[in-house]
């Protein structure tokens, strides 16, 4: 499938999809792919950085690639890996046999066989609906040498595996990193990509996001969910919920065959949106019902 040819396709194409993108986020995913550059999305979690990359895919006909980043990861592991297990089989059954000859198991048992192949080099592989998506998510979680060896093979769109020798791109991936921010990640990486910070969404937004993934929910409920979560953002929280919150509170308001919200309904069903005890705690009992009539006084009576 082509890719859109103007910002408005974009938006288009990703709101068909179900991602309701600003106009500054289709912005740049269209510049990213026009100019072949890698974007970088950085944000709070759960703001949908991730849920981009999918959606691409799926417009687009691409595969998509995850590499899910984390402390201690290193290039082998996102490349490739040897398949130790049948590598040693192999050995134990050409010396049971008496045809373990030295230059020639050297060679066979550094051969595609006992490859295996990680996103990164996967993402270097030609495929059959054109260059995949590759996700390298939650870049901040890996460590500063990762992070070199990355802009390396980024720049060139080609990974190395020693036995084998340099495996090139035939046609660069599109590539989208992501960052909650837990650190800073090196400018050098920064530059060569294109940025964007991803950030809460307002009320219609919120609630464009909601209606097209949850659209069963009635209009009120998906009105006084999205109005209390973007107050509770306004709150003093240790974590602010995302829109991956919001829809998944709405889902299970939905579970429960709810049609409105109440302080009761709230204090059952608070985990789905808030992930820490002292948040919890905090917007449990008066709070609940405080920012709920702040919700329905912003929102008016019941049409």
């Amino acid at each position: 499938m082509q890719a859109p040819d103007s910002i408005d396709a974009m938006q288009e194409r990703l709101g068909g999809a179900g991602y309701v993108a600003s106009r500054a986020l289709s912005t740049v995913a269209f510049l990213a792919l026009k100019l072949g550059r890698p974007l970088f999305l950085e944000g709070e979690a759960g703001t949908g950085k991730t849920e981009i990359a999918r959606t691409l895919a799926a417009t687009l006909g691409r595969a998509l690639i995850r590499l899910q980043c984390y402390e201690g990861l290193d290039a082998t592991t996102a490349v490739y890996e040897w398949n130790f297990a049948a590598q040693m089989f192999a050995i134990r059954t050409a010396e049971a046999a008496g045809t373990a000859e030295a230059a020639a198991m050297n060679r066979d048992l550094f051969g595609p066989e006992y490859l295996i192949e990680r996103p990164l080099l996967q993402a270097m592989r030609p495929h059959e609906n054109g260059p995949p998506v590759l996700l390298i998510d939650e870049i901040d979680r890996a460590d500063e040498p990762f992070e070199a060896f990355l802009l390396e093979a980024l720049s060139d769109h080609q990974v190395t595996i020693p036995e084998i020798g340099t495996i090139r791109a035939p046609e660069p991936p599109i590539v989208i990193l992501t960052s909650n921010r837990t650190r800073e990640v090196h400018d050098a990486l920064k530059r060569r990509c294109l940025y964007h910070w991803v950030d809460y969404p307002d009320f219609q937004r919120e609630m464009a996001i909601l209606s097209a993934r949850v659209p069963e929910a009635a209009p009120r409920l998906a009105q006084e969910v999205t109005a209390f979560v973007q107050r509770l953002r306004s709150e003093d929280l240790f974590k602010k919920p995302g829109m991956a919150e919001t829809i998944d509170w709405a889902k299970c308001l939905l579970a429960l065959d709810a049609v409105a919200l109440s302080p009761e309904l709230i204090a059952d069903t608070l985990g789905a949106v808030l992930k820490y005890q002292d948040d919890i705690a905090r917007m449990e009992g008066s709070e609940a019902a405080r920012l709920l009539s702040e919700v329905r006084a912003s929102l008016g009576p019941v049409a």
